[in-house]
């Protein structure tokens, strides 16, 4: 298992990258054999530190979790906490998921961007029309190509209020998403007009 473990502003000592790499190892070794790469990040909040871990399953699928405490060692084992939870309630649908799917997952590379919020409303201008967002960031992300029970469980594994993913059924692009009554909710556009077209 390739563990990737880095620190934001935090010098991460040998000790504590043993500590990972060895409770990590253990906790996906549980109910996956077959190699993951799993990401590990530390930061400071104020006196707190925070710890984002990842694993990216040999189905395709990423699992994630975040965690804080006053010691770094905790906030690291709360995390993993979370992430084994997640492996153990998922493990009989991943294992159903990977003897389904005879090819790897395949994503489209799409452009990201983060618009800068409005927060003085003096600002904005009178005319909707007129509105431009102002980008921030520009990064890439990937939309996988999933069926419909994979996006919902890559999206409960990630902790995700929605995912985009390419429908595996018909190609087209869905979202599905945490409904507020506790549901999930699926967008299929299938039917929409293009263009104002009928």
């Amino acid at each position: 298992m390739q563990i990737t473990i880095t620190g934001k502003h935090i010098d991460v000592g040998e000790a504590l990258r043993a500590h990972v790499e060895d409770n990590m190892t253990a906790a996906v070794g549980k109910y996956f054999d077959r190699p993951v790469d799993a990401n590990v990040v530390f930061s400071r909040s104020g006196h707190a530190f925070k710890c984002d871990s990842s694993v990216h399953l040999a189905t395709g699928l990423t699992a994630q979790a975040h965690a804080e405490s006053g010691e770094i060692y905790a906030a690291f084992d709360q995390a993993t906490d979370r992430i084994e939870k997640q492996l153990r309630r998922y493990k009989r649908r991943l294992k159903d998921h990977h003897q389904a799917r005879k090819d790897p997952i395949e994503s489209l590379e799409a452009q990201s961007y983060v618009l800068r919020g409005q927060d003085d409303e003096a600002d904005e201008p009178s005319d909707a029309a007129g509105i431009q967002p102002v980008i921030i960031a520009e990064m890439t992300t990937d939309i996988k190509s999933l069926t419909v029970g994979e996006a919902v469980m890559q999206m409960e594994l990630a902790h995700r209020p929605f995912l985009m993913f390419k429908n595996d059924a018909n190609g087209r692009i869905n979202v599905v998403y945490q409904r507020d009554d506790g549901n999930v909710g699926w967008i299929d556009p299938a039917n929409l007009p293009v263009n104002g077209n009928e």
